[in-house]
């Protein structure tokens, strides 16, 4: 009778067996905290919750802030080049693609938000939509929006790549896919990787060269706009849009 008492005691939990059944508890909680109340996690609550769909089978929350602290923030995370990614321990390919499919998906709701009403009566949108998809580049970019005659979005097409501060522009080339898609309007919009938006001397002579191109076939640039992660510069709002006309000689 004792005999039979003993076989049917449950095995004593090994340390590995206690441990897989921490972690699984630790995730249900963090996903019950993430259903209930998402606003109460912490970044690196947050990113834990998101390896753990890439790790099944890791405590991944050293990781999640080691990744914090090599980068310094939750977007700065999920932003960050793919190579220096790789370069945090344990990091693999499908953690790398899940912050691609977020960064996608996040760009994709902004981008949509910018497109549902004209333009103009939605200036904020663009500028987080210019932001998300811009200011983590470590090289200068540049966008040009095209619009229809309602100010409805046609095509956000990014023109060009250049150096860590310097990206080449070519007017005609805008110029030329405004033609094509029938656009009206555009507004043009690059980063500065340093996060100082005040305008150069040469991003103020192409602006003006751009409006000047694109005025010649009746299409209008609504404004120029330069982001960083902490603020935008308007061409339009500092009156650096058209050139100042030389006053009169006596």
């Amino acid at each position: 009778m004792d005999d039979l008492l003993l076989d049917n005691l449950p095995a004593p939990k090994t340390k590995e067996k206690k441990a897989a059944d921490y972690t699984a508890g630790h995730r249900h909680r963090l996903r019950d905290k993430l259903l209930n109340n998402p606003d109460s996690l912490p970044d690196y609550e947050l990113l834990e919750l998101i390896l753990t769909y890439a790790i099944p089978r890791k405590d991944v929350k050293p990781l999640a802030k080691d990744l914090l602290k090599a980068f310094g923030s939750f977007s700065d995370v999920l932003y960050a080049p793919e190579h220096k990614l790789y370069q945090i321990p344990f990091l693999k390919e499908n953690s790398v693609a899940l912050f691609k499919v977020i960064q996608s998906s996040v760009l994709r709701i902004l981008k949509q938000d910018v497109a549902d009403t004209p333009v103009l009566q939605n200036f904020d949108k663009l500028i987080n939509y210019c932001k998300a998809k811009m200011v983590y580049s470590t090289q200068e970019s540049f966008n040009v929006f095209y619009m229809d005659n309602g100010c409805h979005l046609i095509l956000d097409e990014a023109m060009q790549k250049g150096t860590i501060d310097q990206t080449p522009i070519y007017p005609r080339e805008i110029l030329k896919k405004a033609l094509e898609i029938g656009a009206v309007s555009v507004i043009l919009c690059h980063n500065h990787p340093s996060g100082d938006v005040t305008p150069s001397e040469a991003d103020i002579i192409m602006t003006q060269k751009a409006v000047e191109v694109l005025s010649s076939a009746d299409i209008q640039v609504l404004d120029h706009l330069i982001v960083s992660k902490k603020s935008y510069c308007s061409f339009k709002s500092c009156g650096l849009l058209y050139k100042k006309k030389e006053g009169r000689r006596k």
